[in-house]
C-alpha cells in the first residue's frame, strides 16, 4: 500500500536533513540547489532513506517545481 507525505523542501542549506514537524508534515533541508533537478533527486534519496524503502520506491506526485511537494512511497 502506498503512502503519500507532504513535504516543504529549503534548497541550499548547510546540511541535508528531512524531520518531522509537530502539524505531522515534514520538513526537509537539502544541500542541492533547486536546478537540474538536483534538490529533488537529493530529497527523494533522502526519503527512501528515512523510510528504508529503495529509491525507485519514492516519487513525486505533484509540486516537483514549487517548495511543498507530495511524495508517494510504495
Amino acid at each position: 500500500m502506498a503512502t503519500i507525505i507532504e513535504v516543504r523542501v529549503k534548497p541550499n542549506a548547510r546540511e541535508s536533513l528531512l524531520e518531522q514537524a509537530a502539524d505531522g508534515g515534514w520538513r526537509a533541508q537539502l544541500k542541492s540547489p533547486p536546478v537540474d533537478g538536483k534538490a529533488n533527486a537529493e530529497l527523494l534519496a533522502l526519503v527512501a532513506e528515512r523510510f528504508g524503502c529503495p529509491k525507485s520506491a519514492v516519487s513525486i506526485k505533484s509540486g516537483a517545481s514549487g517548495r511543498t511537494k507530495r511524495l508517494k512511497i510504495d
